[in-house]
């Protein structure tokens, strides 16, 4: 027997009991605007093609707030000098395009930035890149801006045996690469002042330090090693903190100069909850001002220079306990490299607290070590 036939339904009846069970074009547009909202880049393409209704609310400007440009190199994120093909290269590159001019074309209101570009590369010019995507879309209420500009994703290793020049020649690309970063973050400050979080490489510049300033809105920042060239001033980073009055969160990878012994800095902040500073190195504080600190973390690196005895205590004399700085300075302290802490511990004695206190604190009591 031939399957029995299904009886014919006109087109509108079959759009009526579609709409029965799925009312979603009833909706209010806004309301239609919300639930899409939620959807990935991709997710959002394939909506476009169901029905022309569909397609023009996809090319809402509304719906796209998000450029996130380390999205097809999700797997190579934190590894960087990843050997690829130069095909997979290609590709990755032309999609970067692809991307840029379809977030454009939909006149795109970012929220969020999110790339990793060597912008000291000249060849494929990726500084022009962002300066182009920051010009031609809505960037005014930009409030996450996650930035890697020291390295390219999916980028081929270069194989070439290095020349004699090979360490001038990095110092010309470093020095290029601050010089794009500088022109990025003022492009930045004219038109995203609004960015509220922020994690980038930094250069600790006069210039740079002073355009980060202007971000008066920053309640989240981290500040990722990079190069530098004369190091960072305690009056540097002290300005910097007193500068935001709206900084909540506070990460700081700073590498000592091993020519600066015996260095040591002041943080004063009103506004700011949370200091991580265990990613850095050499970094000894003199002072803290912190009266808003909730949280506090810190680790002692050694630097692996040998001293003898006298070069040490001599180096070591010049810096006070973390202990004494910290009772001082941070009277909502509530917790210490993860560990939580009493409401009266400080009136610990200092024994009960070594446990803590010794990864973290260079001074005479804490690093017994001729390795400093």
């Amino acid at each position: 027997m031939s399957p029995r036939k299904r009886p014919l339904v006109p087109v509108s009846s079959r759009r009526k009991a579609a709409d029965e069970y799925f009312p979603f074009n009833l909706l209010p547009v806004e309301c239609q605007l919300h639930i899409l909202s939620f959807l990935s880049e991709v997710d959002k393409c394939s909506c476009a093609l169901v029905c022309l209704s569909w397609s023009r609310l996809v090319r809402s400007w509304k719906l796209w707030r998000v450029a996130d440009y380390s999205r097809r190199g999700v797997f190579h994120l934190g590894q960087e000098g990843l050997l690829v093909s130069n095909r997979e290269f290609e590709r990755w590159k032309s999609w970067v395009h692809h991307y840029t001019h379809h977030l454009i074309s939909r006149r795109a209101s970012l929220l969020t930035l999110k790339a990793s570009f060597d912008l000291g590369d000249r060849y494929h010019k990726w500084s022009e890149l962002l300066s182009h995507l920051l010009d031609n879309v809505h960037c005014r209420n930009l409030s996450h801006l996650d930035l890697n500009w020291t390295f390219t994703l999916l980028e081929p290793l270069d194989l070439r045996v290095h020349s004699k020049s090979s360490s001038h020649q990095e110092n010309i690309t470093k020095k290029d690469q601050v010089a794009s970063f500088q022109e990025l973050l003022c492009k930045l400050t004219q038109s995203c002042p609004r960015i509220s979080k922020m994690r980038l490489h930094f250069d600790w510049s006069e210039v740079s330090v002073n355009m980060l300033t202007q971000f008066q809105q920053l309640r989240v920042l981290e500040l990722k090693y990079f190069w530098v060239l004369k190091g960072v001033t305690p009056s540097t980073l002290q300005a910097l903190t007193k500068s935001l009055p709206n900084l909540k969160s506070l990460t700081l990878h700073i590498l000592v100069p091993l020519r600066n012994p015996g260095i040591s800095y002041t943080l004063e902040s009103q506004s700011l909850e949370f200091l991580d500073v265990s990613p850095s190195r050499g970094l000894v504080f003199s002072c803290l001002n912190l009266p808003a600190l909730r949280e506090f973390r810190a680790k002692k690196i050694v630097r692996g220079i040998t001293l003898d005895k006298r070069t040490r205590l001599q180096i070591q004399s010049r810096w006070p306990c973390l202990y004494h700085v910290l009772r001082e300075g941070t009277p909502k302290l509530q917790a210490l490299n993860n560990e939580r802490l009493l409401p009266t511990w400080r009136e610990q004695s200092y024994r009960e607290l070594k446990a803590i206190l010794e990864q973290s604190c260079y001074c005479v009591q804490h690093l017994d070590s001729w390795i400093w």
